[in-house]
């Protein structure tokens, strides 16, 4: 695995007594909200077993703590009480399933001997086999200088409406991430997977510390993280944004999460956009979602293949498979064009639909049945310009 950045044998940096034996406490509440922002970074099955173990470092009135799987991190801090100052590894998924059955209250962490950290908490006392702090690999730092500011519910909105076109094929490096376009007026976010393409912007949303365009890779598995970090803060919180040469750093309030980079070229994304897509339709979200859901029971099995069938004033959807039967469904919509047919995967309609929650209308717009389909919101005061493109299918 690709190393965030440089190396495992040099340990973060150590303001806390190496041997000091930490003796803490810390609120219980306090501690579990944070594990659970941070424990989902850390991977169940790892070949480097210190990559299993949370970091915990007490310093001052805080502890912080860090989960990293080297291709990104999330650091987090919690209030606590300082006996001794002093940082030690614990293994994440067993601190976090044992905390989360302890009763409300304070909890006492203390580091042994060999490594052994000890919690108490009223009356049940445990000792958990740790790690040596020492072995705990480096992890970036937020840089000092030429943070960006985002708007926190814009890029949750972002991330939800583009992460499913994300591709899930490893060999196509540049295509497991989705490309976010910063400029001084607005955010964007593309994302595609070779076979559709998901493109959402936010026009009219000034940017604090951007100038001119920037456009970075952010990898599929940070956001996931990153959405999960965006869910539990308030909308009208922002996101400090920065980034160097190898890493991606966005900041939550006191918790910041830090990304490996994916490097390469992203497609020219703008050139696959459809301009000549004269025929359109426009439909209920919710009455198309309901009408593929009932046909595409009856497609086939590995392509999920449903027919899109466009004539006077009715959309007709319909599948048909040798093993199962066929169905067909029909929605009106004024429509006075030529008729035109033309073969999409029903499933990834259907992630489309639900990134808009079924909500609303949408226009479907199709040039011919060779030619990709576009799909968009229909609603000219939109606050996000929103595009799904798809490529069709023989059917």
């Amino acid at each position: 695995m690709a190393s965030m950045g440089t190396a495992v044998e040099k340990p973060a940096g150590r303001s806390t007594a190496e041997g000091a034996a930490m003796e803490i406490t810390v609120s219980r509440q306090d501690l579990v909200k944070e594990l659970t922002a941070t424990q989902s970074v850390v991977e169940r099955k790892t070949t480097i077993p210190i990559l299993s173990n949370f970091l915990l470092e007490a310093e001052g009135d805080r502890l912080n703590i860090t989960a990293t799987d080297l291709d990104q991190a999330i650091r987090t801090s919690t209030a606590l009480k300082v006996k001794k100052a002093g940082a030690c590894t614990i293994p994440a998924h067993k601190l976090y399933d044992y905390i989360k059955l302890l009763p409300d209250g304070d909890i006492s962490i203390k580091l042994l001997e060999n490594h052994w950290v000890q919690i108490r908490s009223g009356r049940s006392n445990t000792k958990i086999v740790g790690m040596a702090r020492a072995n705990y690999p480096q992890v970036p730092e937020f840089p000092a200088v030429s943070a960006a500011s985002l708007p926190l519910a814009a890029l949750k909105t972002l991330i939800a409406r583009t992460i499913f076109a994300i591709s899930n094929e490893e060999s196509r490096y540049t295509l497991n991430g989705a490309l976010l376009i910063l400029k001084a007026e607005s955010l964007a976010m593309v994302a595609t997977d070779g076979h559709r393409l998901a493109f959402v912007e936010k026009p009219n949303e000034a940017l604090g510390g951007i100038s001119g365009e920037k456009r970075v890779l952010v990898p599929r598995k940070a956001l996931h993280e990153l959405s999960q970090l965006l869910a539990s803060a308030a909308d009208d919180e922002k996101i400090e944004f920065a980034d160097d040469e190898h890493t991606l750093f966005f900041r939550v309030g006191h918790r910041t999460l830090s990304t490996r980079k994916l490097s390469g070229q992203f497609p020219n994304f703008e050139a696959v956009m459809p301009r000549d897509n004269t025929k359109f339709a426009v439909v209920r979200s919710s009455e198309l979602a309901a009408a593929i859901q009932r046909v595409a029971q009856f497609a086939d099995e590995r392509s999920n293949a449903i027919r899109m069938r466009l004539e006077a004033n009715e959309l007709k959807v319909s599948a048909s498979s040798t093993e199962s039967g066929e169905s067909e469904d029909t929605i009106d919509t004024p429509y006075s064009g030529d008729a035109i047919a033309v073969g999409f995967n029903s499933a990834y309609i259907l992630e489309f639909l639900k990134a808009l929650g079924n909500e609303g209308e949408v226009r479907l717009e199709f040039k011919d049945s060779q030619s990709a389909g576009q799909m968009r919101p229909e609603d000219p005061d939109a606050e996000y310009k929103y595009r799904y493109v798809l490529m069709p299918m023989r059917i």
